[in-house]
């Protein structure tokens, strides 16, 4: 029997999925679901966890592998997080990596809702190829998803941040020249902390129940940039 539209997201434990869990956007998400006190983690990541917590637990694995990824069982929520960028493996991961993980905890009667952490790269373009390539995929992959998942009375939507201000991007944030540039291609002359994204995520796994098969673009205005000549 279908469950009632967001059902699970109200007062009952959580297993909650993090993959790239060790660093950046992802050990947001972590220490900002942690704070839910209903809320038990599982990050996965190829990389040793940063968290001491009796609720997280970390899995040392790698999302492009699926032989590598754990069996877990009753997960409420996945959030696909881990990627890569600029690299071969750049598909592999940001898209295989999300792929692989919705195949193996996602699909499954017990979800409750999937957050996947696309790019505003893959609206604009204006990235790597492979990188731009693979979040466009996330984008796409997103909506098929959320097809897949209405059937449980579970949601399934991504979210595009900007620039983040994380070790990802660290050659560019110490580069003042590169900086003032990237500032001038920015509606709001800022980028986004990881903690804010990861208040964004949050609210889109736990607080939503309505919203389906849609991207979020979390950018500083970066794609409503213009200016008028006359």
């Amino acid at each position: 029997m279908q469950k009632d539209q967001g059902q699970g997201n109200m007062g009952a434990h959580m297993k909650v999925i993090i993959t790239g869990a060790s660093a950046g956007i992802g050990l947001a998400v972590c220490e900002r679901f942690l704070q839910d006190r209903r809320i038990t983690v599982v990050g996965i990541d190829i990389n040793p966890g940063k968290l001491v917590n009796e609720r997280y637990h970390h899995v040392l694995a790698d999302v492009s592998d699926l032989e590598s990824l754990p069996e877990i069982g009753e997960v409420t929520h996945l959030i696909n997080n881990a990627g890569v960028q600029n690299t071969s493996q750049d598909i592999a991961i940001n898209l295989g990596g999300v792929m692989n993980c919705t195949r193996l905890y996602g699909l499954q009667p017990a979800i409750q809702s999937i957050v996947n952490v696309a790019s505003a790269s893959a609206h604009s373009g204006a990235e790597f190829p492979e990188y731009v390539a693979s979040k466009g995929g996330v984008v796409a992959y997103t909506k098929w998803t959320a097809l897949q998942v209405a059937q449980y009375g579970a949601t399934c939507n991504s979210i595009s941040p900007g620039g983040v201000l994380t070790e990802l991007n660290r050659p560019v944030m110490d580069d003042p020249d590169k900086w003032r540039a990237i500032m001038a291609e920015t509606l709001l002359p800022k980028w986004a902390s990881a903690e804010e994204i990861a208040e964004w995520v949050y609210f889109m796994a736990t607080v939503n129940r309505s919203m389906t098969a849609q991207d979020i673009l979390v950018d500083n205005g970066e794609m409503a940039k213009s200016n008028f000549v006359w």
